[in-house]
């Protein structure tokens, strides 16, 4: 029982690593929530109470989740479908609507969360005064870049 309950966590794993390697918006949701706990993490530049933490989680986990089922019902669909049909289009469109509808929404929460002037402001003058931070921080967008759009191409059809 315990090994089939293990089991059911590696095959979850296999599809949550399988997607990050197909899909590219997924990396690039992964990696803006990477930046932004990092930040709300490592440096105490933004106020943020436990209860908008909760928040943040929350929205980044629908919109990765999101995009998991998303892929899933694309590649279903595909399979269902092999050809040009205007229901499997219409499915599939719908299902990355709905991602699109959940990524916005945690974009106006993150933007209600953390738009915090002063923070802002912190965050300039330690850039400033820390110039090699600055380079540190320009490396990692480029390996940001390179992760995002580097994966393999997933299996894209209308």
């Amino acid at each position: 029982m315990l090994k089939d309950l293990l089991k059911s966590f590696v095959y979850a794993f296999q599809g949550i690593f399988a997607c990050i390697k197909k899909e590219r918006n997924l990396r690039i949701h992964i990696t803006v929530a990477t930046y932004m706990f990092c930040y709300l993490g490592i440096y105490d530049w933004f106020e943020i109470s436990r209860t908008q933490y909760a928040i943040l989680f929350v929205m980044c986990a629908l919109v990765i989740s999101g995009e998991l089922v998303n892929t899933a019902l694309e590649r279903a669909v595909d399979l269902a479908s092999p050809g040009q049909n205007d229901i499997a289009k219409l499915a599939k469109d719908c299902a990355a609507g709905a991602v699109l509808v959940s990524a916005i929404f945690a974009v106006l929460c993150g933007i209600a969360i953390m738009f915090q002037p002063e923070a802002f402001r912190k965050m300039a003058e330690y850039y400033s005064t820390h110039i090699y931070m600055l380079f540190i921080l320009a490396a990692s967008l480029v390996l940001s870049m390179f992760f995002i759009f580097k994966g393999t191409p997933g299996n894209k059809k209308g």
